[in-house]
């Protein structure tokens, strides 16, 4: 499913197959980055669902608090984004990836990613955190891949054997 952008601040350009795809920051109350979302929880209840009670962490997914936020468009289609989220004086969160399935593999998520880390350093923090699955071996692979490590769980996901913590220091 694809859908049309609404006017943003354009982050950065590149192509995909010739196609024009831009990288644009928002908040979390935008419909495109909203939409998003929604479907990677459909894709998440697909991939993991079955083997973890996901309900559990819809309060630690709320957009409410989100701030800052990039949305990814092919010829104006929304075609995946990402967000950061204040932790706390010196940790930004990552939180909600997603890029649309016939669009993974290309490369998109790990730029989706790398633009949050330089967002969340600009803006001061120190060290970005996240929380994700072993289940999720793609998702893993691109965080390592990006200098991510693990680390003990933190906040909410303690008592979440299931969940898997990462953090990158950010150089400012």
């Amino acid at each position: 499913m694809r859908y049309k952008r609404e006017g943003f601040q354009k982050l950065a350009t590149g192509s995909l197959g010739g196609d024009c795809v831009d990288f644009k920051r928002t908040d979390g109350k935008n419909k495109d980055f909203i939409e998003n979302c929604m479907l990677l929880d459909l894709d998440l209840d697909r991939r993991v669902g079955k083997k973890i009670k996901r309900d559990k962490y819809k309060k630690f997914n709320q957009l409410d608090n989100i701030q800052e936020a990039i949305v990814v468009y092919e010829n104006n289609m929304a075609i995946g984004g990402g967000a950061i989220r204040r932790y706390n004086d010196e940790n930004m969160e990552l939180k909600r990836v997603f890029v649309h399935t016939e669009y993974q593999n290309q490369g998109i998520g790990s730029r989706i990613v790398s633009l949050l880390i330089e967002w969340a350093a600009e803006l001061g923090y120190k060290r970005i955190i996240l929380e994700t699955g072993e289940l999720l071996a793609e998702s893993c692979a691109v965080y390592r891949k990006l200098g991510f490590k693990v680390i003990p769980n933190y906040g909410p996901y303690v008592n979440m054997p299931e969940s898997l913590c990462m953090a990158k220091d950010l150089e400012n």
